[in-house]
């Protein structure tokens, strides 16, 4: 080979190099950067608005819960008999609010959180709206018990009251206090009724045995449960954020994204 083509080649070789490993420098990615407790929920969220796998899991709930409430209301009880349900992602879609936090790379905040339940512009989930209705049709109360806060009871209200919800009701609805544990609370409503069955998308909704566990904990919990799912525990599904979220960092909410990512990654199963 002549010395100038030898010199090209030489030279077109280095550049090449040179480029394949700019290219490599710009699509690394900062061992600082936050990408699932801040982008996670985005994911969720469109799985949430678009996948209709997940219309289906919401309306197997309801429909397993109808079938359920059938059932039970053939047996007699010594007090009135009630429902208790959670609020958000059990009855209500709060998956806009996830979308405008993550695409602002921003983690919940209440107050990011109270600016959305002010716009009172929630959807149903599923199924819900139907099988409550149904369920007052046959005679049953039902209550709301949610970790919002008291300052959003108005708005709350307001949402739930538009869509027709029954027993939309200043004394059908409770606000977190002062713990997010809502055993206190359920255990108001069992004072005077007969609670049949209770409908949540974190398992904080239907015992304190799962509030606030560390996984092997909550797990185990959940398999010596294992039978009243689907006959008094009807779960909804939420892939954006609950406990099961916070338990991957020991609920140390406060901990900066980064380190949170780093958290939940070191924990996976990969190969």
């Amino acid at each position: 080979m002549p010395d100038i083509s030898k010199r090209k080649f030489i030279f077109l070789v280095f550049l090449l190099a040179a480029g394949s490993c700019k290219v490599q420098r710009v699509a690394s990615v900062p061992t600082n950067a936050a990408t699932l407790v801040t982008q996670g929920p985005l994911w969720g969220a469109v799985w949430q608005q678009r996948a209709s796998e997940y219309k289906a899991l919401c309306y197997q709930a309801y429909n397993t819960a109808r079938m359920q409430l059938d059932i039970l209301l053939q047996q007699s009880y010594s007090k009135p008999i009630a429902l208790v349900t959670d609020i958000d992602e059990t009855i209500l879609d709060n998956s806009p609010y996830q979308v405008h936090i993550a695409l602002k790379n921003e983690e919940y905040a209440d107050a990011s959180w109270m600016e959305w339940t002010k716009r009172v512009d929630c959807d149903t989930v599923p199924g819900a709206l139907s099988f409550f209705k149904y369920a007052k049709s046959r005679g049953v109360d039902v209550f709301y018990i949610t970790n919002r806060l008291e300052a959003e009871r108005d708005a709350t209200l307001k949402d739930i009251q538009r869509w027709g919800f029954p027993d939309a009701v200043n004394s059908h609805l409770t606000f977190k206090t002062t713990t997010s544990g809502k055993e206190p609370r359920r255990q108001t409503v069992a004072d005077t009724h007969e609670i049949i069955m209770l409908f949540g998308d974190n398992l904080s909704d239907f015992s304190a045995v799962f509030d606030k566990q560390p996984t092997d904990t909550r797990n185990a919990a959940t398999r010596d449960n294992a039978a009243l799912f689907g006959t008094k525990f009807i779960v909804l599904p939420n892939a954006m954020y609950g406990d099961w979220e916070g338990m991957l960092y020991q609920y140390k909410h406060t901990l900066p994204p980064a380190t949170k990512d780093s958290i939940i990654i070191s924990d996976l199963k990969k190969y």
